[in-house]
């Protein structure tokens, strides 16, 4: 016997118990226009008993001229509905695919199409369900409910009662901003990641999965690497064949964000390289205006732990001095130590001896340390008066977000940087400046490389050929 666990919505529910008991169930309407009344007889001056949304389900118990005598099982309420608001409710799951296919475009019918596609799973066989049509259905209810999670317009409340009362359900994930984003559970999509689906149904059910928009910002280290996990497994089921370009790069940008998160929190080599070459393989050419966003971000968070795919060590000699890292005293720590000096810093950062860089006169080394995910920051030692010392770069005077600032050549007297952040909703373009040694005060600067002189003449060609900031 069919579950009715995805129509649990007004008179279908009941038309559904109805079927499964081997009873005849009375012809059912959906609502066809939001603020339609129902009336309690069959005129304009009547009474008006409440007003309906657009997709609520009514059970036709008579009718009368051009009206339909009509019971409202939400409300328990009896009344008349012109005929001209209202849809009767096909029989046959091709007819009421032909509906949904129809109504899916249209901005405004998410109410109407959520009730379509409960009718053609409560009218459809078990091995309906499972076949591409099923699938197709699935992917529609899904996509139907997150353009109602993202609805803010005065019809949201609305619209909220009636998915919910189809069996819908939605999440109220906190932000890291403080704010609240409603999200819709993604029941249906998971659904979609088992049957045999378009490749293009597959990869909006991965996406809309793995959004990390909706994942509540107060999960601990441990429960956002589980997370990330199952985003990297849910992804797997999606398959890039058959893609149209956008959709591909949409797949592997977020691949990529997955996998360079998973190498942050393990400081897993193979995972960073895997992040990089997903990265790699996105055709900028085929990014809708759109996705932009989406591909600065995963730049941002896949450049800040590029380091990471190089080898780890815990000691590493550049010139005549020695860089080491020592276990600090908290659970986690490590220290950066000069070898011969004083100095000495510690942190819970991943620092990255394999970026370590110095400059000519071997009075300044330039690093990178990641702090957090998506995060890197660059170190500055720099000796002075016979004592060297440590600065810290972040990527911008925010609160951390996602971004990075790295070292970009030496020159004389100065060193070149770049940087890139999205930090307290404030999207930082990248921009290329020249610092003063003495300082660290920015000389000139640029969104473009090629505009300033020095880095045409002194960038480092190791990070001309690896840094994301020239993608």
């Amino acid at each position: 016997m069919k579950t009715v666990a995805w129509v649990i919505g007004l008179s279908l529910a009941a038309a559904a118990v109805q079927t499964a008991c081997g009873a005849t169930a009375n012809a059912t309407v959906l609502v066809l226009q939001d603020g339609a009344p129902l009336r309690a007889a069959a005129r304009d001056s009547s009474p008006q008993q409440a007003q309906l949304a657009r997709g609520e389900a009514l059970e036709v118990r008579g009718e009368r001229l051009d009206w339909l005598q009509v019971w409202d099982y939400r409300r328990e309420r009896g009344g008349y509905l012109r005929r001209s608001q209202a849809l009767a409710v096909a029989a046959e799951p091709a007819a009421l695919l032909a509906q949904l296919r129809l109504t899916l475009p249209q901005d405004g019918a998410e109410g109407l199409g959520v009730a379509l596609a409960a009718a053609y799973i409560q009218a459809a066989t078990p091995a309906q369900l499972a076949e591409p049509q099923g699938a197709e259905v699935l992917d529609a209810l899904g996509r139907l409910g997150e353009r109602i999670a993202a609805n803010n317009g005065p019809k949201r409340a609305a619209l909220l009662d009636v998915a919910t009362r189809y069996g819908l359900r939605f999440d109220s994930v906190e932000q890291a901003d403080g704010g609240v984003r409603l999200c819709y559970d993604g029941d249906a999509f998971r659904r979609v990641l088992s049957l045999p689906a378009e490749a293009s149904a597959k990869a909006r059910a991965a996406l809309a999965l793995t959004r990390a928009d909706c994942r509540a910002s107060t999960l601990t280290t441990s429960q956002r690497l589980a997370s990330d996990d199952w985003r990297a497994e849910v992804l797997e089921h999606a398959p890039l064949d058959g893609l149209a370009g956008y959709e591909r790069n949409r797949l592997l940008l977020r691949r990529a964000t997955v996998a360079a998160s998973r190498a942050f929190a393990r400081r897993d080599a193979a995972l960073a390289g895997q992040a990089l070459a997903e990265f790699a393989r996105v055709q900028p050419v085929e990014l809708p205006e759109d996705d932009l966003p989406e591909w600065n971000d995963a730049a941002m968070r896949v450049n800040a732990m590029r380091w990471l795919a190089l080898p780890a060590p815990s000691e590493r000699r550049i010139g005549s001095l020695t860089l080491k890292l020592e276990p600090g005293e908290n659970p986690g720590e490590q220290c950066l130590t000069l070898a011969g000096t004083t100095a000495r810093k510690c942190s819970l950062a991943a620092v990255m001896l394999a970026s370590a860089s110095l400059n000519r006169e071997g009075t300044a080394i330039a690093l990178a340390a990641q702090p957090l995910d998506g995060w890197r920051e660059l170190w500055v030692l720099r000796r002075q008066g016979g004592q060297w010392q440590f600065d810290v770069l972040p990527p911008a005077l925010a609160a951390p977000g996602l971004g990075y600032v790295e070292f970009a050549g030496w020159i004389n007297g100065g060193l070149l940087v770049a940087s890139e952040s999205r930090a307290e909703g404030r999207y930082a373009p990248r921009r290329f400046a020249q610092l003063d040694l003495a300082t660290l005060a920015p000389q000139r600067q640029s969104g473009e490389p090629m505009a300033l002189g020095a880095f045409q003449r002194w960038a480092d060609p190791a990070w001309r050929g690896a840094s994301l900031a020239l993608r």
